[in-house]
């Protein structure tokens, strides 16, 4: 038996994982598990691919650095496929050293032999931000559908794939200037040349390893229209330096070192990597992807690998599937369109639920559709009715009528033979990965365990036939053990759970129809709960639209509460307003960076005393220089809500006095806290316990409690703010607004 090397796609790290994401991961973790369960030497890997243009300009929007973003989403990918049950023997990274070591071995080697070539080609240069635009730092107009905002790789309005260059009025998409076209040069991968080691590998490759049908046909499509060259280098910051002299501004395309990433996250789990990837005679490698993905795995990556000269691993299977769509929709992650994995938990429905249903549904052939309607209709029909209608009948029968010993007697031959064939059926769809199918025909054989029930009436025959009865049972019995085993890669919990109702803990393929080794039933319960109407249609609303408008209108029903309370507190002096709405934290100032897109903005990290630094945004280049600032207490006005500037998210504001005799913003002390220590919280002398609204504070209602300084103690309505005996205070505008 040959060891099997499992990967799935491996998911972009700039957002949330949707259902139709979650396809592949969940599909290998399907395969991986039956295979434990066969007995083969098994090894399933995944991880975030995070180099790219997505994640920069992603960064770039959230005003964090690509590493603290990849950081961040990791955290969330990897706990969405916990929730889920996935098995990975290793969920990594492809932002690693490892992941730089291999990609740059491998190209060196596809170098030396011949298959890189070097090109000249004009590129757009945005002159403001000093560089060439990669993909999705450039927007402008889609040429071929009129839509304004598309990306330089992609129009999402029509779907089409573009080039930067193609943009009709293209911006920088950074600083809004309007880029030049400049002359750069770029490596490309020579797949024209690597054609024939390609389809000598394929030819054999797709035959024995039984590819999907949408991968044959795509590959060969890609091939009949004519392999061009293809650029495998970028101009960005955040990726992986190309080892070649005159490319130290350049990186490698995600799409050349992303499925290298299968291989440096194996290094990362274990020092014997090459035992999997460089041992094909012993090895055979399973990848689980969208149809999407197909030409990068069977063309680009295979390409790269054989023009090393090198012994790998190939691939041997290719399961792609179809798209997964959204109530008629399509899910879209960059638009955040569709159920994703932190709504899945939230809607309390168990995750075996989800993984069920994801498989009896899986897009093998075609794309499918999941509606809120069809999720139910099979939950209560098949998961409820048919699977666990059949485990609580028979087993709760057996409790009460034959105090939970599993009768003695001959197994009924018929229905012997009819559930052999249909497993012997199932572990052949399985071990070709037609996992969808495979369900279907177990969700099948329990179909015909509750028909021979229902046909069997072992509530009569009990009394007129024992022996019949408990044929029947004791049969039904070991279909259902075999059933509990059959559904451990789909469904891990459920089926644990009903192999504790025989007290069995471990099992194996080599168990189903072997028809011996339980005797005793207890501890039986419902598997699952019925999924109601008025729960389903609560669900679908809630989940309509996309992420930025659920989350905007959460925002606004959040805002809209507190503004009523707030309205319910206008009877409050100012000064109890205040100390109510308004939280004002002492802030250590960490560093200071000039904005890169506005002339008077300094980026500012501060440490508030909390967990995680703040970033905070503010227009005081004119007055300060940022040694004047650095290691300096300010005071934060830490609940404000987060604002946009020119790309880089600002968490709060810092407190300034002025001059009330000069004009509007031409004056500015920062009022400096030195004496108090970061973190604390300021409040009014002798203020005691005040309950504090948990929500973003709005900046008009914020400015709508004026500030001011008297005789250089800072004050609100006569109250003067501190902490701790101590007051705060400002040296140059004794007397003036604070703001």
């Amino acid at each position: 038996m040959k060891k099997r090397l499992i990967t799935s796609a491996l998911p972009y790290v700039n957002n949330i994982p949707h259902l139709g994401n979650l396809t592949q991961v969940l599909s290998a973790d399907v395969f991986a598990r039956f295979c434990r369960l066969r007995g083969y030497e098994t090894l399933y890997i995944c991880g975030t691919d995070e180099y790219g243009t997505a994640s920069e300009t992603r960064a770039l929007k959230e005003g964090v650095t690509p590493r603290e973003l990849c950081d961040h989403y990791h955290a969330i990918h990897r706990d969405i496929y916990k929730w889920f049950n996935i098995s990975f023997d290793y969920f990594g990274r492809t932002s690693t050293e490892k992941q730089t070591e291999i990609v740059q071995a491998i190209f060196n080697e596809v170098d030396k032999n011949g298959y890189i070539t070097e090109r000249e080609i004009e590129q757009l240069y945005c002159p403001k931000c000093g560089r060439f635009l990669a993909d999705r730092f450039v927007e402008g107009t889609c040429p071929h559908c009129g839509s304004e905002g598309a990306r330089g790789d992609q129009c999402d309005a029509c779907q089409t794939l573009l080039e930067p260059t193609e943009l009709i009025n293209p911006h920088c998409s950074v600083c809004g200037t309007t880029p030049e076209v400049r002359k750069t040069k770029h490596l490309y991968i020579d797949l024209p040349k690597a054609l024939p080691l390609l389809k000598k590998w394929m030819e054999k490759a797709s035959v024995e390893g039984f590819w999907a049908k949408n991968a044959i046909q795509l590959t060969n499509s890609w091939i009949r229209d004519g392999l061009k060259e293809r650029c495998i280098t970028r101009d960005l910051k955040w990726g992986i330096p190309v080892p070649k002299p005159g490319y130290e501004n350049k990186v490698f395309y995600v799409w050349f070192d992303a499925p290298i990433g299968y291989i440096s996250i194996t290094a990362n789990y274990t020092d014997n990597w090459k035992y999997w990837w460089q041992d094909p005679d012993n090895t055979e490698l399973f990848q689980f992807i969208g149809k999407d993905n197909i030409p990068f795995h069977t063309v680009i990556f295979p390409s790269s690998l054989l023009a090393t000269g090198e012994n790998w691993t190939m691939l041997h299977h290719m399961s792609s599937t179809e798209y997964l769509n959204y109530e008629g929709g399509k899910f879209s992650k960059s638009l955040g369109v569709g159920v994703f994995g932190n709504d899945v938990q939230e809607t309390g429905i168990p995750a075996d639920c989800w993984r069920f249903y994801m498989f009896y549904n899986r897009p093998e052939r075609s794309d499918v559709n999941f509606s809120w309607s069809d999720f139910q209709e099979k939950v209560n029909g098949e998961l409820i009715g048919n699977l666990s209608n059949l485990v609580n009948r028979t087993l709760t029968f057996i409790s009460r009528f034959y105090d939970g010993k599993i009768p003695e007697g001959e197994l009924d031959a018929d229905l012997v033979n009819d559930i052999r064939a249909k497993e012997n059926e199932i572990t052949n769809l399985l071990e070709r990965a037609e996992e969808r199918d495979a369900l279907r025909a177990i969700f099948s054989l329990s179909d015909i365990g509750n028909k021979a029930f229902q046909a069997g009436e072992p509530w009569k025959m009990r009394k007129e036939d024992p022996a019949k009865a408990a044929s029947l049972l004791k049969t039904l019995c070991y279909l259902i053990r075999d059933l509990a085993i059959m559904i451990e890669p789909y469904m891990p919990t459920t089926s644990k759970q009903i192999l504790s109702f025989f007290s069995i803990e471990n099992v194996s393929w080599d168990s189903v129809g072997s028809f011996e080794g339980i005797s005793t039933i207890s501890g039986v319960t419902l598997l699952f709960s019925k999924l109601e109407d008025d729960f389903i249609n609560n669900l679908k609303l809630k989940y309509s639209g996309s992420q930025e408008e659920r989350n905007k209108a959460q925002e606004e029903k959040k805002i809209n509460k507190e503004e009523k309370k707030m309205d319910n507190e206008n009877q409050m002096s100012i000064a109890d307003q205040f100390a109510h709405k308004v939280i004002l934290k002492v802030s250590k100032i960490v560093s200071v960076e000039k904005h890169p897109n506005g002339d008077i903005l300094y980026i500012l990290k501060l440490n508030c005393g909390e967990p995680e630094e703040r970033t905070i945004v503010s227009s005081i280049v004119p007055y300060y220089t940022a040694e004047e600032l650095l290691g300096h207490n300010i005071v934060l006005v830490s609940n404000l809500k987060p604002a946009n500037f020119r790309g880089v998210k600002s968490y709060g504001m810092l407190l300034a006095a002025s001059d009330p005799n000069a004009p509007e913003h031409t004056t500015c002390e920062v009022l400096f806290a030195d004496d108090f220590e970061p973190g604390t919280v300021l409040e009014f002398d002798g203020q005691g316990e005040v309950e504090k609204v948990t929500t973003y504070i709005k900046p008009d209602h914020f400015f709508a409690l004026p500030i001011y300084s008297e005789d250089g103690v800072i004050k609100v309505d006569g109250k003067a703010l501190g902490f701790g005996g101590k007051h705060l205070t400002c040296k140059k505008y004794i007397n003036g607004p604070v703001g």
